[in-house]
C-alpha cells in the first residue's frame, strides 16, 4: 500500500523561493503523519521543475517558464519513471499534490498569472490515478460526536468509527475514553467534560450523529461549538423522519453542517476527489 507524493511535500527546499509558509510546512507534515499512523509508504514523485529551473528558483507560472518544448521533454521521460514504479508496485491508492503548483496541483493551478481549474502539467499525465490535496489529506482527525445512552447506540457508533478509520481517518470516539454510564455515575462528569472539549478543540472535522426526533443536546452542543470555531461538521441522519416540509432536522443544526444520509456519504465530503472504500 503506497501513495505518489509531490517530492517538496517531503522536501520544501524543492519550492521556489519564498512561497513555502509555516502553515504549509505544518500541513506537509500533518499528511506524513498520518501516511506514518496508517502504515502507508510515500513515494516522492520526480520534481520536473527542479530539473529544468534549478533550485533556489524564483516563483513562476507554465505559461511563463514551462510552456516549451525542453520541459515537456523533461515531463515525457519523468512520467515514464513513474508508470515504471507503477509497473512493478502496483498502482497507488491516490497522488498527493499541492494546488497551485504548476506541475502538481490538484484542482487549481497557476498556468499565467492566474489561477485556472485543472491539474499541473504533471499530474495530468495521471489521469488514471485519483489525486487529493495535501489541505484536503491534512484534515483527518474527527470527533465523532452522538448519542451513546443505548447499547444499540454506541453499536452504531463504532460501525460508523470502523467505516472512517478504514479510511485513514483518526477518530475519538467519546464512548471509547470513559465516557459511559459508569464513570458519569463516579461524579466525574467535569473530567468527562475537559477530555471531550480537549479532542474537540484538536479536531479537524466533527462528524455528529443526529438520528431521533430532535438530535441529542450534547450532540447540539458539540456541532455548535465546533460550526463556531471553523470546523467542517458533517451531521449524519439514517432517520427518515422530517421535522418540516423543508427541514431534516433543527434547522440550526442543518444550516451549519452538511447532512448525509449513509454513513459511506461521510468520506465523500471528507475527501470528495477519492473513492477509497470501493
Amino acid at each position: 500500500m503506497y501513495i505518489l507524493v509531490c517530492p517538496c511535500i517531503i522536501n520544501p527546499s524543492l519550492r521556489a523561493n519564498g512561497i513555502t509558509s509555516a502553515e504549509d510546512v505544518r500541513i506537509f507534515s500533518r499528511c506524513l503523519k498520518r501516511c506514518e499512523s496508517f502504515g502507508i509508504e510515500t513515494v516522492p514523485l520526480p520534481c520536473p521543475e527542479t530539473e529544468y529551473l534549478g533550485l533556489g528558483r524564483e516563483p513562476t507560472n507554465f505559461s511563463e517558464s514551462l510552456n516549451n518544448a525542453e520541459f515537456s521533454e523533461i515531463l515525457d521521460e519523468r512520467e515514464k519513471d513513474v508508470r515504471e514504479i507503477i509497473r512493478g508496485r502496483g498502482l497507488p491508492l491516490f497522488i498527493l499534490g499541492v494546488d497551485s503548483s504548476p506541475s502538481c496541483g490538484v484542482d487549481m493551478t497557476y498556468y499565467s498569472d492566474i489561477k485556472i481549474p485543472g491539474r499541473g502539467a504533471f499530474l495530468s499525465r495521471f489521469p488514471d490515478i485519483p489525486a487529493i490535496d495535501v489541505k484536503e489529506f491534512a484534515e483527518y482527525r474527527i470527533y465523532l460526536a452522538a448519542p451513546l445512552f443505548s447499547q444499540a447506540e454506541q453499536e452504531f457508533n463504532l460501525k460508523v468509527a470502523k467505516i472512517l478509520r478504514d479510511n485513514y481517518c483518526e477518530v475519538f470516539l467519546p464512548q471509547e475514553h470513559g465516557d459511559d454510564g459508569e464513570e458519569r455515575a463516579d461524579e466525574r462528569m467535569r473530567i468527562i467534560f475537559e477530555r471531550n472539549l480537549s479532542a474537540l478543540e484538536e479536531s479537524d472535522i466533527v462528524v455528529a450523529v443526529i438520528d431521533g426526533a430532535d438530535a441529542d443536546s450534547g450532540t447540539a452542543w458539540e456541532m455548535g461549538y465546533a460550526y463556531a470555531k471553523g470546523k467542517k461538521v458533517i451531521s449524519l441522519r439514517t432517520d427518515f423522519r422530517t421535522v418540516g416540509d423543508c427541514e431534516l432536522v433543527n434547522l440550526m443544526l442543518e444550516e451549519s453542517s452538511a447532512v448525509v444520509s449513509h454513513p459511506e456519504d461521510i468520506l465523500r465530503i471528507i475527501m470528495p476527489a477519492l473513492n477509497l472504500n470501493g
